[in-house]
């Protein structure tokens, strides 16, 4: 038996959310599995140093995506704001029901 809904493709917006999720995620187990052998932190400045002339690059690339991130975020927020409010009726216009 087929269903009668038809399956939908994700938004790009979906992906995009689910991205950045992996992306924290995996940051976050890749520090604790450091922590766990080296009893420390990653250190930023030596890891910025490893990586040369081409430091300043990545940490701009790293910004930019973060900005990014920030606009859609805000741009979701301003929306449902923007929404929620004009949902809202006003009670002086509410007539009583008898």
């Amino acid at each position: 038996m087929r269903s009668a809904k038809k399956a939908e493709d994700w938004s790009v917006s979906t992906m995009s959310w689910y991205a950045v999720f992996i992306w924290f995620g995996a940051s976050l187990f890749s520090q604790s599995v450091y922590m766990a052998f080296n009893g420390q932190p990653y250190d930023a400045n030596l890891m910025l140093e490893s990586a040369g002339p081409f430091a300043w690059v990545l940490v701009a690339i790293e910004v930019f995506v973060w900005g990014i991130v920030a606009l859609f975020f805000g741009g979701k927020v301003f929306n449902r704001i923007q929404v929620s409010s004009s949902e809202i009726s006003s009670s002086d216009t509410v007539a009583p029901q008898s």
